[in-house]
């Protein structure tokens, strides 16, 4: 299909061009196959041709963006754009990194290596000694906030623009500082703490002199090392030996993988033999080890020893490999080290976490841009009035520091407050018990996601399979029927007279059982019972191994080794149990998934029926089949096969080659249904995020045909929903074609590849995620760690919405960590994922109640309280700006002193932080309707239209306060001061709860306790306040009647607004 598409030819100086007129574009779109290309103009830049390993930014249109520019452009924003790229070239120039390089490794001679590698230290540290300071200095004023308020307070040791005391600005601000300070000092020392007690694990090096004990840290490469059972192993290596008779050993990779099933490994087979442990010093031996790379899954290299003659080569694969952070399960094993450090596959596939950042936070950080601008303009307004007389410039930065208040400080305090009681409140609901909220910044994020990404074993299954089916074509045997199978079998050895099996085995040669076989008539049910449960009883595994390419050998239950071949659709167990006597034939047993399969077997009119049929039920499905050899066919294929295993290049399609000649006409035995049962409640979890309009991808490491069936029984694709299965494609013209194919489907859930994915994201990036955001679900299966990464990053960029990932294996972390909010579950693949996540969790259906419910009160709890914050420091600045303009525009303060730091904290403090109390909605309310959380995502409870609300609140309130106890005193300006903090505080206090919209009695006792403080500090505040004047009756109607002004007409605006346009959910409410 690619051939159909006419590639131009290149000009070698196509790389210069920046992007490209339209009448070239024309051209391709003029040659190109009419009907393949109408429907989707995907554009096909010459440079993408000519490179096909170009970068994924080869779209035209990404060039146009990027070409903007003047001076429009830099100051709305492309100053920042220009720092960025400075700060990054620079950054790439001081740690360009080291170029990986194959190796030779000599076997217990570090000293050879040619290169120097990196230490075997782990360092998850984000800062040193020398950079903590300055680090989360910077960390925190990179918001405008705290940077604004930083220049406020050092603007006060200046005495022309000094205003009120030191104190009531450096003491807000020290205090948020020492208390980040703290915690980042905190969260530092347990890194360390953690990082130290990996790095001084013990583990047994082998010299020339014996055993000595190393650190873990100081493990290089060529090392010998030893490592016991339930041991994690310290660094890459070559499996050489070990304690076990048969060669083999098997390792726990759940840490690496996220896999619980153990994998077997096999050691070199010169190393195996050789006598005693010390005689790995007596030979003269080498490992040929590929360049380190990501993929934790397939390994090629080379073990040669030299002092023999001929010198002995053996092949070197995944099977032959000990990854670093893998667990040791059985024996005692002894490997050579090949990567060290940061060139090990577990770090290789690590990213680092980034320190996340809520929206909401965002958001806020850009009204008090907006504030600051107002602040600025109110200044120049005021210096304006007064005719920029003498000093005019010193008088506007006094007017500034005057109206600072108007971006309040406590913002930040009470915002990281509340964020500490929600995830306190997540922790202790008993709905959701065993919940950890491990990173306390962002459980606003919660309430504001439309993407989630979701691992499939373990996170929606249980990881454990239970036996269903058994099809033969003519009867089925199901759970209830099993019995019958058994007294087939019984039955069936009855009958026939056969030797006891005598299994050996020598390396990967196959050992002989024998049997004696009917005449080749149409069979009896017992005796297609007795072949099908003969054959998935040998041609399978005691610990299941995983598919990878290349070989691998398990061990069978008769302690037989068999060649196991794999690629990414089937496991080919090419064993040889079964050699009849008289004619020596050999039996090739095979099991696999039945699209592949299909093509090999015989022709029959059941099986792709019965597929379907157990597809439908939610069984994953293995077909197995078999064909018999002669010898001389046996000895042609293993010939064949060593020799192509020994090939470093292209080993894989060599290998494939081989077995390829052997699957062909093959006879299908049965059809197995088997069923990795769901969590409990997934599919009400997924129905109640689907309606609640989250978008949910499930990425996974698993088989195709596997992922569509648990999208299936897990009602992820609903069950009339059309799957498009998006055809493997390996180069631009295919992935063209496709994505067209594709663009025609409509409202179907996607199934792609992790190979296929690739090539599209390099060469159709925009148009591929457009698309695929189209879908209402999306499978992405055989994905990497790093893929699963890098899809979370791609949603981020493309829609700009936020994402959610959650996993439970160590192969999800770096999801978890690249997404706007992590999710771990705590289960049976290890703690990685718990560990690394923002929240953890101990079941998927748990993620309901959180999003749900907590999701949607901390971000509404969060929008509440800053925008008060903020009004709280509008109104004051309003009565300020007042004041100001009426005594001829002097830049003197309204507040001095503790009035300012009281009304900030004490008198006003608890009632505001109460807000972190209040729900819109009951629990229930929000898990009945998740239609409700389409709402938050649109961010209505924080944004501009909100913002100007509130500030024309306090515009009003601050000048009815500030005119009306002007218009009101009598004689002595202190009453002005008296009259209108009093009714200022009292004001703020009927903003609260005018605000509140569940009342709970911690709100209650926080209202009265502020204004018992507020009226037993009055006996303290002689400089401010005149005390025989507050204790008469005028004061008292005077401070009633400006309060009642300013806030009975807010009063009546909500309740007709409640009365005649209430909110979606007071409706449901009532």
């Amino acid at each position: 299909m690619a051939d159909s598409i006419p590639l131009n030819p290149v000009r070698k100086n196509s790389k210069r061009i920046p992007y490209y007129n339209s009448a070239r574009l024309s051209r391709y779109s003029s040659e190109d196959d009419p009907s393949n290309l109408d429907e989707m103009p995907l554009m096909m830049s010459e440079e993408g041709f000519e490179n096909d390993e170009s970068d994924y930014q080869t779209l035209p249109r990404a060039r146009v963006n990027q070409r903007q520019s003047g001076l429009g452009w830099f100051l709305l924003g492309g100053w920042k754009v220009l720092c960025g790229s400075c700060c990054d070239c620079l950054a790439h120039i001081c740690r360009r990194k080291k170029e990986l390089k194959a190796r030779t490794v000599w076997l217990g001679c570090p000293e050879k290596c040619e290169e120097k590698y990196p230490k075997n230290a782990i360092k998850n540290q984000k800062y040193n000694i020398f950079t903590f300071v300055p680090g989360v200095l910077y960390q925190q004023f990179k918001f405008f906030l705290n940077l604004y308020f930083l220049v406020v307070a050092c603007s006060q040791f200046v005495p022309s623009l000094k205003i009120g005391y030191l104190y009531t600005y450096w003491a807000p601000l020290g205090f948020v500082l020492a208390v980040t300070m703290v915690r980042e000092a905190v969260d530092e020392v347990r890194r360390y703490q953690r990082d130290k007690e990996m790095n001084s694990q013990l583990y047994s090096k082998l010299t020339v002199r014996g055993k000595i004990q190393v650190k873990s840290s100081d493990i290089q490469v060529g090392d010998l090392i030893i490592v016991e059972k339930n041991q994690r192993i310290p660094a890459d290596m070559i499996f050489l030996r070990t304690s076990e008779k048969n060669g083999a050993c098997f390792i726990r990779t759940d840490q690496l993988d996220g896999e619980t099933d153990w994998k077997l490994k096999v050691a070199v087979g010169c190393t195996q033999r050789l006598p005693a442990l010390g005689d790995l010093f007596s030979i003269s031996a080498y490992v040929y080890a590929q360049r380190p790379q990501l993929d934790i899954h397939s390994f090629e290299g080379n073990f040669t020893r030299e002092d023999t003659d001929p010198q002995i080569h053996e092949s070197l694969s995944i099977e032959n490999t000990l990854w670093a952070s893998t667990v040791v399960a059985s024996g005692t094993v002894i490997g050579v080290v090949i990567y060290t450090g940061k060139e090990t596959r577990s770090v290789l596939n690590t990213s680092f976490a980034k320190n996340k950042v809520g929206l909401l936070d965002l958001e806020l950080n850009r009204l008090t841009k907006a504030l600051f601008l107002a602040q600025v303009v109110l200044s120049v307004v005021m210096v304006a009035l007064q005719g920029f007389v003498g000093p005019w410039f010193r008088n506007l930065f006094r007017f500034v520091v005057l109206f600072s208040y108007i971006i309040p400080i406590s913002l930040r305090v009470n915002l990281d407050m509340g964020k500490s009681a929600y995830g306190w409140m997540i922790m202790k609901d008993e709905n959701i018990p065993g919940t950890v909220v491990r990173t306390s910044t962002i459980p606003e994020e919660l309430g504001r996601l439309v993407y989630l990404l979701t691992d499939k074993t373990g996170t929606l299954t249980q990881n454990e399979m239970i036996f269903k089916r058994l099809h033969l074509g003519t009867v089925s045997y199901g759970t209830d029927t099993m019995d019958e199978i058994q007294s087939h079998i019984i039955q069936s050895y009855a009958q026939v007279t056969s030797q006891p099996s005598n299994g050996s085995t020598n390396g990967a040669t196959p050992s002989r059982k024998t049997q004696t076989s009917g005449p080749k008539v149409r069979k009896s049910v017992s005796s297609r019972i007795h072949e099908a449960v003969k054959a998935i009883a040998l041609c399978h595994n005691v610990t299941p191994v995983y598919e990878s390419h290349g070989g691998v050998n398990g061990e069978t239950e008769s302690a037989e080794a068999d060649q196991d071949f794999s690629d990414d659709n089937r496991t080919y167990q090419a064993s040889s149990p079964d050699e009849e006597e008289s004619t020596g034939d050999i039996t090739f047993y095979m099991k696999g998934a039945d699209v592949a399969m299909a093509s090999i077997v015989q022709y029959n009119d059941w099986l792709e029926e019965e597929c379907g049929n157990m597809a439908r039920e939610g069984l994953r499905t293995l077909v197995v089949a078999k064909k018999s050899l002669s010898e001389e066919q046996y000895q042609d294929f293993e010939n064949r096969y060593n020799q192509a295993k020994l090939s470093i290049h292209d080993r894989g399609l060599k290998v494939a080659a081989v077995v390829e000649s052997l699957e062909r006409e093959m006879e299908l035995l049965c059809l197995t249904g088997v069923e990795d049962q769901l969590q409990a409640d997934v599919r009400p979890t997924l129905e109640l995020l689907r309606n609640a309009g989250i978008k949910i991808w499930m990425l996974t490491g698993d088989k195709l045909e596997t992922a569509t069936c648990i999208a299936k029984s897990s009602h992820l694709v609903s069950r009339n929903q059309h799957i498009h299965v998006f055809k493997p494609v390996s180069n631009r013209g295919e992935a063209h074609l496709e994505l067209n194919a594709f663009r025609r489907k409509h409202d179907c859930a996607l199934v792609i590849s992790g190979d296929s994915l690739e090539v599209c994201l390099r060469y159709y990036e925009h148009e591929f995620v457009e698309l695929a955001c189209q879908c209402p679900a999306v499978v992405c299966c055989r994905c990497s760690p790093t893929q699963k990464a890098q899809i979370v990053r791609l949603l981020q960029q493309h829609t700009a919405n936020r994402t959610c990932a959650i996993g439970d294996g160590g192969n999800d972390v770096s999801m978890i960590q690249a997404a706007d909010c992590g999710i771990g579950i705590e289960g049976k693949e290890g703690k990685q994922a718990s560990l690394a996540a923002d929240f953890s969790i101990t079941q998927f259906k748990h993620i309901g109640r959180l999003l749900m419910v907590h999701g949607r009160n901390s971000y509404k709890r969060s929008a509440a309280l800053g925008q008060f914050v903020m009004h709280r420091g509008m109104i004051i600045s309003t009565m300020q700006a007042v004041f100001s303009s009426i005594f001829y525009f002097a830049s003197v303060p309204l507040y001095q002193g503790f009035l300012m730091v009281g009304y900030a904290t004490i008198y006003t403090m608890f009632p505001v932080f109460s807000l972190v109390l209040d729900q819109d909605v009951k629990p229930e309310m929000a898990l009945l309707y998740p239609e409700l959380y389409k709402d938050l995502t649109k961010g209505r409870s924080l944004s501009f239209k909100t913002f100007l609300i509130w500030v024309l609140i306090s515009v009003y309130q601050g000048g009815i306060l500030m005119y009306g106890a002007l218009v009101l005193f009598e004689s002595e300006f202190v009453h002005v001061v008296a009259i209108s903090f009093t009714a200022l505080i009292l004001t703020e206090l009927l903003m609260v709860a005018l605000t509140i919209r569940t009342w709970h009695w911690l709100m209650v006792v926080a209202e009265f306790f502020s204004l018992g403080c507020y009226l037993a500090s009055l006996a303290f505040l002689n400089e401010y306040f005149d005390l025989s004047f507050i204790t008469t009756w005028p004061f008292l109607w005077k401070v009633s009647a400006i309060t009642l002004v300013s806030c009975l007409p807010l009063y009546i605006i909500k309740y007709l607004k409640r009365k005649f346009s209430p909110p979606s959910y007071s409706k449901l409410s009532s």
